[in-house]
C-alpha cells in the first residue's frame, strides 16, 4: 500500500498515509484492482475494491542505485488496473531498471468534483492524480530499498497513463518527484470535444450525480454502496469520458490551468521527455465518436461545424471529403491522441532545446497486425505474448521480436541517461521542432524519417486559444 484505503470518511478525499505495519506481508499478487467500468469487449476483469491503492515493484537487485520506471496504466481514467498482464514488469528489469506500477481512483470515486467537497479540503475532483502524486512521493521515499535511486525516476504511461505524465508535467503538486518522462499517445487529456473540464463543468456535473442518486447531501452519497456508485457513473465507449463523465478536471489544486497553457509558458518540468503516436489510433476504441461519415455531405457538414465554414479549403485538404470514412477515423485519433502529443513534444522542445525525442510507431506483423491505440505497449514490456482465443493475430515472429529488444533497449536507455541511444541501436535523433525527424517504427525498419502529419496537426493547433482549445466544440456532433 502507498496511501491508506479511501473508504469511508476518506471516500473522496485526498490520499491519507498507508498504516504501518510489523508482521510479514505477503507481497507475491497484485492487489485489488480500483472499482472501474467493464473493459471494452468481451474480457472483464477481476474483482473491484474501493481498498485498492497499493503499488508493484520489479528490481534486478535490492542494492545499487538503478534507474526507476514508474509505469500509469491507461484506460480513459475510467478502467484498467496495474494488474493487466502486459504490463508485467520483468522484461524491463532485466535490462537493469527498476519498475513500479500502481492503481489510481477512477470514474466517479476517483473524479467527482462537487462544491460541499471544496469546503472540505483542496479543490475537489481530481483524487485519482492526488493518487498518483501520492504513489511517487513513495517511490521517492522508499525505492532505495529495492535497489531504486529516487534521484533518477522516470514515469511513463499509456494512453490515458500518458495524459497522466502531460497533467504530472504540468501539476506543481508533482515537481521534483521524476527526472525524465514518457508519453505513449496521450498528453492534455484534450479529445474530439475541446480541452479538459473547467472545475465549474466538473462540480456542475458531480452535483448532478448527486440529483441521479437521490442523495439529500453529500454524506448521503457517501453513505452509498461503492458497487452502486461505479454502476451509476460507468462510461460507454461511445461517449467522450473527458466531457460525459469523471475524469481530470482544472481543478485549481492539481491543476491550475490547463496542461497545454504550462506547456506554452515553457512552465511544465523541464525534464526530459520521449513521446510519439501510433499510425492508426483511432482503431478501435474512438471510431465510435468520430464525425458522421456515410457520406460526403454528411462528413463535410461536421467539418464545418467543428473548424467553421470560412475553413474549407484548409480542412479539406488536411482530411478530404472524399474519403469520409477514412478522414473522420483520422480526425478523431487526431483529434484524442496524436496532434496533442506531438504539440507536447513541439512545446517542451522549444523550452529545453535538448533531450526531446519523438517517434511514429506504424510497425505490423501477422501478430499485430494493426498499429492501433496500445499496440506498441506490448513491445516497449517486451511481454509478446500470443493473443487470447479469438481474439485474432498470429504467434509473435522474429521481427516481433526484435522490435521489442528495440524498443525496451531505447526506453531504459532513456530512463537511465535521458538518451534512447545505445550501442548496436539505429540512431534516434533529437526532436528538433515541427516538421522534424523523429524515429519512425515500421514494418521495414526502425530508422530516423521526417515527421508525417504536421500540417494536420498544426491545423487543429491554430484553435487554441490561452492552451484551450475551443468550448464549442462541445456541441459538436457525436
Amino acid at each position: 500500500p502507498y496511501a491508506a484505503p479511501p473508504v469511508g470518511p476518506l471516500r473522496w478525499r485526498s490520499p491519507q498515509p498507508a498504516a504501518a505495519w510489523t508482521s510479514p506481508r505477503d507481497a507475491t499478487r497484485f492487489g485489488t484492482p480500483c472499482f472501474a467500468s467493464p473493459l471494452p469487449g468481451p474480457m472483464q476483469g477481476p474483482p473491484q475494491s474501493e481498498d485498492c491503492l497499493t503499488l508493484n515493484v520489479w528490481t534486478p537487485a535490492m542494492a545499487g542505485k538503478h534507474p526507476v520506471m514508474v509505469w500509469i496504466h491507461g484506460g480513459g481514467f475510467e478502467f484498467g488496473s496495474s494488474a493487466q498482464p502486459g504490463y508485467d514488469g520483468t522484461v524491463l528489469a532485466k535490462h537493469g531498471v527498476v519498475v513500479v506500477s500502481f492503481n489510481y481512483r477512477l470514474g466517479v470515486l476517483g473524479f467527482l468534483a462537487h462544491p460541499t467537497l471544496d469546503r472540505e479540503g483542496p479543490a475537489s475532483g481530481d483524487y485519482g492524480l492526488q493518487d498518483q502524486v501520492a504513489a511517487l512521493r513513495w517511490v521517492r521515499a522508499n525505492i532505495a530499498a529495492f535497489g531504486g535511486d529516487p534521484a533518477n525516476v522516470t514515469i511513463f504511461g499509456e494512453s490515458a497513463g500518458a495524459h497522466a505524465v502531460g497533467i504530472l508535467m504540468a501539476s506543481p503538486l508533482a515537481k521534483g518527484l521524476f527526472a525524465k518522462a514518457i508519453a505513449e499517445s496521450g498528453a492534455f487529456w484534450d479529445s474530439e470535444h475541446g480541452s479538459l473540464s473547467t472545475h465549474a463543468e466538473a462540480t456542475a456535473r458531480g452535483v448532478a450525480f448527486q440529483q441521479q442518486m437521490a442523495a439529500t447531501d453529500l454524506a448521503a452519497l457517501r453513505a452509498l454502496p461503492a458497487e452502486q456508485l461505479n454502476a451509476a457513473g460507468r462510461w460507454d465507449v461511445r461517449r467522450d469520458p473527458g466531457t460525459t463523465v469523471f475524469s481530470p478536471s482544472v481543478d485549481g489544486y492539481v491543476l491550475r490551468e490547463a496542461p497545454a497553457a504550462t506547456f506554452a509558458r515553457g512552465a511544465a518540468a523541464k525534464v526530459p521527455l520521449l513521446a510519439g503516436w501510433n499510425a492508426r489510433e483511432e482503431t478501435p476504441l474512438f471510431l465510435p465518436r468520430a464525425l458522421p461519415h456515410d457520406t460526403p455531405d454528411a462528413f463535410r457538414a461536421g467539418e464545418a461545424q467543428l473548424f467553421g465554414a470560412d475553413r474549407t479549403a484548409v480542412v479539406e485538404a488536411a482530411y478530404p471529403s472524399a474519403d469520409p470514412a477514412r478522414s473522420s477515423a483520422t480526425l478523431v485519433g487526431d483529434l484524442v491522441i496524436s496532434e496533442q502529443t506531438w504539440e507536447m513534444l513541439a512545446l517542451q522542445q522549444q523550452a529545453r532545446r535538448t533531450g526531446v525525442y519523438a517517434y511514429q510507431f506504424s510497425f505490423t506483423s501477422p501478430y499485430s497486425p494493426i498499429a492501433n491505440h496500445t499496440a506498441e505497449v506490448k513491445y516497449v514490456f517486451g511481454n509478446l505474448s500470443p493473443p487470447p482465443p479469438g481474439r485474432g493475430g498470429g504467434a509473435p515472429g522474429e521481427r516481433d521480436r526484435a522490435t521489442a529488444e528495440r524498443m525496451t533497449a531505447y526506453w531504459t536507455n532513456f530512463a537511465a541517461k535521458g538518451d534512447p541511444n545505445g550501442p548496436g541501436l539505429p540512431n534516434w535523433p533529437s526532436y528538433a521542432g515541427p516538421g522534424s525527424q523523429l524515429l519512425a517504427i515500421t514494418p521495414d525498419s526502425t530508422s530516423a524519417a521526417a515527421e508525417t502529419g504536421t500540417d494536420r496537426f498544426q491545423l487543429i493547433r491554430s484553435y487554441r486559444q490561452t492552451g484551450r482549445l475551443p468550448d464549442r466544440w462541445r456541441t459538436v456532433a457525436p
